[in-house]
């Protein structure tokens, strides 16, 4: 009986630890190589704007390189936005890592943050 309750509870934390493990921790540089992944990105927040005339009304944070030569973008859509506050202000020059889906926009990669629990400052 002790074997097969020490299994299990070998079993469950490898089941409940293998989504942890698997989660890629990257730069901002590295985050093109990883278009499709589900990651963290980690960087300085170095420029921000909120398109409040474009459609969909972005705010957009770029890490480690500013626009018009940003790496990485997290984009958070005017939709989100009441959630964020001020994200344009709240997490400019601070360093933070975002957790999502890694796609391109115009072969430049970003992560959509729905949700402020996907950022975190360091």
């Amino acid at each position: 009986m002790g074997r097969a309750r020490t299994l299990l509870a070998v079993l469950v934390g490898i089941v409940l630890l293998s989504p942890v493990q698997a989660q890629k921790k990257l730069t901002a540089a590295e985050a093109k190589e990883h278009i499709g992944d589900n990651a963290t990105v980690c960087g300085d927040v170095v420029s921000t704007r909120y398109a409040s005339s474009s459609k969909g009304e972005p705010t957009f944070l770029n890490l480690d390189k500013p626009y018009p030569n940003q790496i990485f973008t997290v984009v958070i859509w005017g939709s989100n936005r009441s959630k964020f506050k001020t994200p344009e202000e709240n997490y400019k020059y601070k360093k933070i890592c975002v957790t999502g889906k890694i796609t391109a926009y115009d072969g430049l990669p970003e992560i959509i943050a729905d949700d402020p629990k996907q950022i975190h400052i360091e």
